[in-house]
């Protein structure tokens, strides 16, 4: 159990770092609210983990306001993210871009905005951002995907000046290659897997989820602001990751 929060948000909850999430708050006690697209995955999760669902596109921020209304968020978990694309930001096609910068920048402004006033209220909250090593590293064809993660890193950076004396955290995770279906729809063929994760020992989802239940658990004056994991094989710029039978 926590001893300050009971209720939690998480976003992007039906699969990847969210579902991992969701799972592990839930194990730790907390009442979690997931939130998602996919109806029979929502259903799945509530069933085996108690959480209750919210089916809702991220970008639709009174649809998710409404679900909420009368409830006391302790803890938001900003993890709905795309990278629907990558190629050259030249060959884009201008809705990716829009995309991108609505669902993993925009959208996390909007639900912050909707809970971050009753955190203040009650001087009590965590605001959680998954972020990129491609907001802060520059990766070749990630043009519009790591200036909308570069620009959630400094969102987070804006929001905690604000929010100084409030009591409520803000806490930026920054991983590196983490094992999860982002790279789903970015790289055709559905080759992701094979190209990206066969014969690399890349980050589960499972080891962000208990990052994140560490850095809530940490007393209440202590922020973690912003944490970069990378895998042990994966360098910090550029991408470069070397498989397991290298080492």
């Amino acid at each position: 159990m926590f001893d300050t929060y009971r209720v939690a948000v998480v976003t992007g909850a039906t699969s990847g770092i969210g579902r991992a999430t969701v799972e592990a708050l839930r194990e730790r006690g907390l009442t979690v609210y997931a939130v998602g697209r996919n109806e029979t995955v929502l259903h799945e999760l509530q069933q085996a983990s108690g959480a209750i669902s919210i089916r809702a596109d991220v970008r639709d921020v009174a649809a998710i306001a409404g679900a909420l209304e009368g409830v006391e968020v302790d803890v938001l978990v900003n993890n709905a993210g795309i990278l629907s694309t990558r190629a050259p930001f030249q060959d884009m096609d201008p809705s990716e871009i829009d995309s991108m910068i609505d669902i993993n920048l925009k959208a996390p402004m909007h639900l912050t905005r909707v809970v971050v006033p009753g955190m203040v209220a009650r001087k009590r909250g965590h605001l959680i951002y998954i972020g990129s090593s491609g907001g802060q590293s520059a990766y070749p064809n990630m043009g519009a995907y790591g200036a909308s993660k570069a620009g959630l890193s400094l969102f987070c950076d804006n929001l905690r000046c604000d929010l100084l004396g409030t009591s409520v955290r803000v806490s930026e995770i920054v991983p590196g290659r983490v094992e999860t279906s982002l790279y789903r729809t970015s790289i055709p063929g559905g080759q992701a897997k094979a190209l990206l994760y066969d014969g690399y020992r890349s980050i589960q989802p499972e080891n962000i989820a208990k990052i994140i239940t560490d850095v809530i658990s940490l007393p209440g004056f202590v922020d973690v602001s912003r944490l970069e994991v990378f895998p042990t094989d994966q360098a910090a710029g550029g991408g470069t990751m070397v498989k397991a039978d290298q080492n």
